[in-house]
């Protein structure tokens, strides 16, 4: 079987294996199925358009259940090797109609639009998740119906006390090297079992494209080694970390001189929209963000110098250059990285308070902008 799973076709066919991958009815999970190419692409606009029973995915009725694939991104298959493709896809009615998981179509809008763009907006989004056992939904290296001893040792650990999993997480650095995803980091998390893989700088629509695309590996390694990826904001309760997908951002203005009024202004925009970010950044964040475990509480926005208990976050470097980035650590773990990144660029580039808002929100924020 082995043998077979790694037989390179190259020599013997031009064709190739398109895995053409898409977000199901829940908003987070994946669904991808296979089909054959004449030949090698370069390009999504060489791929078809393709087709799925929307009822089984939570996507469409019964009695009219065809959902429409578009390819939009293409990253090498670790997998199969080769000339075969992972297909990044968004999802369309019959009549051409976005349907309604399909965050990508309203993020591609938003950063198509010339005030976004000509700002260049990068993202640097840090993925967290946990490592469960698959028969008994605890922890990857968690005493079955027990816990390991408390948090402290086990961030950035070695040793096979305290890591559990690296084999799982270097495989997947790897494979998203190897698929041209634009991962630049991993580390071992502060609760044992979990981890944490950085993908970015990405520019605009790109972040999600590939967030989602290193999700789908990592899927993907983990059935193969029969481990459950859970990206469940808080898998345990109690004095354990909860997981986030914190967001780095900057614009050209705020890594130009003078940018940091340019973030200064961004957190005051911020600020006015919390809810509204809230209420977009991942099911289940109220059992994350309750002012514990290097969180801020939900109800709450607050922003900091290197203070990882704030919404918002400015590293010392920014502070010290006058200009560069801001990391967002709202955002849950199960976040859609196209609503995030989307929303960050809309509120920060597009959106306008009014100036009355503007000053009363610099007064409770102790901001001179």
């Amino acid at each position: 079987m082995q043998q077979l799973l790694d037989m390179d076709t190259t020599p013997f066919t031009d064709k190739i294996i398109a895995e053409y991958i898409w977000v199901g009815g829940s908003g987070i999970d994946l669904r991808s199925k296979s089909r054959t190419i004449s030949k090698p692409v370069e390009d999504p606009s060489e791929l078809p358009k393709w087709n799925y029973d929307g009822s089984s995915t939570g996507q469409a009725p019964g009695e009219d259940s065809e959902v429409i694939l578009y390819p939009q991104a293409i990253f090498k298959d670790p997998f199969r090797g080769g000339n075969n493709i992972l297909v990044i896809c968004d999802t369309y009615t019959p009549q051409g109609e976005p349907i309604p998981t399909n965050k990508r179509h309203m993020a591609a809008q938003i950063f198509s639009d010339p005030k976004v763009t000509s700002q260049v907006p990068w993202f640097g989004i840090e993925q967290e998740y946990t490592l469960m056992q698959r028969d008994v939904n605890w922890p990857l290296g968690w005493p079955v119906g027990g816990y390991p001893g408390p948090q402290g040792p086990y961030y950035c650990a070695v040793g096979s006390d305290k890591s559990f999993g690296r084999d799982i997480s270097d495989a997947h650095y790897k494979a998203c090297l190897y698929a041209g995803i634009e991962i630049s980091g991993t580390n071992g998390e502060v609760m044992p079992g979990q981890w944490e893989y950085q993908v970015g700088p990405s520019v605009g629509i790109d972040a999600g494209d590939h967030i989602w695309a290193s999700r789908y590996i990592l899927e993907r390694i983990t059935e193969q080694a029969g481990v459950v990826l859970t990206l469940d904001p808080k898998p345990i309760q109690g004095d354990w970390n909860g997981a986030g997908c914190h967001t780095n951002y900057s614009t050209l203005s705020m890594r130009e001189d003078g940018g940091f009024d340019v973030i200064k202004k961004a957190i005051l925009n911020l600020s006015l929209r919390h809810d509204l970010h809230i209420a977009a950044y991942g099911e289940g964040n109220e059992r994350r963000l309750t002012g514990l475990h290097e969180t801020a509480s939900i109800s709450d926005f607050s922003w900091g110098v290197a203070n990882r208990g704030c919404s918002i976050r400015v590293g010392r470097e920014t502070e010290a250059k006058g200009k560069g980035y801001l990391e967002d650590r709202r955002p849950a773990s199960n976040m859609d990285p196209y609503t995030v990144t989307a929303l960050l660029a809309e509120t920060t580039i597009l959106w306008e308070p009014t100036l009355e808002a503007e000053a009363l929100a610099a007064k409770k924020l102790a901001l001179k902008v």
